[in-house]
């Protein structure tokens, strides 16, 4: 290796790492947010890993000229890498997303022919479910459809710069067409569901603290949150691209 490479080398990687010490809160913010909304098996410190090593990337691969700043940018990126690590572990069964996309179906169907919201009580009936059971679904899916919808929004809703240098006109039209649907179908929810989602998502609350400002438990609000989440996906198609490949137990 010649001196003017390894002298290269060396710099790159005191770059790396100052940019880790100086970000590292940046990534232990993201990872303690994400895995409030997650399983319990889920660890904080590989969330915490895997985000790091989104950081280093989103050092070697930020473009100022793209427009967005190195925070915005490799929050992206971090995120990005710990959905990924989630994924490597298929922490959400095969059953969870056939179950769910059931519920949808079943949602889309009681309120296309009533005009109205539908209510648990009601789906359970539909789907031939006690009803105990079809919250314990709207749980499951609460867990499993956080990961969705957040990749969803990620890769619609933001440029991917990594393979393309830049959002192409396409990407940009599918950006604008999906995020206005996904706004109109979120107005159109009943009004808590909106307010668990506003808080879960914009105000990044989790479970327990939502459910101290609304007086319930944490179970009942993943219960709200996994009920929004079957029907925006009854009235959308926002959790096609995190099922396909997924085949029916």
């Amino acid at each position: 290796m010649s001196s003017a490479a390894a002298q290269y080398k060396a710099v790159a990687r005191a770059a790396a790492t100052d940019c880790v010490t100086t970000h590292a809160d940046l990534v232990r913010r993201i990872a303690h947010h994400l895995v409030a909304r997650l399983p319990a098996s889920v660890e904080v410190d590989d969330l915490i890993q895997a985000g790091m090593i989104g950081l280093i990337e989103a050092s070697r691969s930020y473009d100022a000229d793209q427009g967005a700043s190195f925070e915005t940018y490799a929050s992206i990126r971090i995120r990005g890498s710990m959905i990924d690590e989630i994924r490597r572990g298929d922490w959400v069964p095969r059953s969870v997303h056939r179950r769910a996309r059931q519920a949808a179906s079943t949602v889309r169907e009681i309120e296309q022919r009533t005009g109205r919201a539908a209510i648990a009580t009601e789906v359970a009936a539909a789907m031939d479910m006690p009803l105990p059971e079809y919250l314990r679904l709207l749980e499951d899916a609460s867990r499993g459809q956080v990961l969705s919808l957040e990749s969803h929004v990620d890769d619609h809703g933001e440029p991917n710069t990594t393979r393309t240098g830049g959002p192409s006109p396409q990407h940009l039209l599918e950006r604008s067409e999906f995020r206005q649907s996904l706004v109109k179908a979120i107005g159109q929810l009943p009004e808590r569901e909106q307010l668990v989602l506003s808080m879960y998502y914009e105000q990044e609350l989790n479970l327990k603290e939502i459910g101290a400002v609304l007086g319930v438990s944490e179970s009942r609000v993943c219960q709200i949150h996994g009920q929004a989440m079957v029907r925006l996906r009854g009235r959308l198609d926002v959790f096609e691209s995190a099922d396909a490949g997924l085949a029916d137990d």
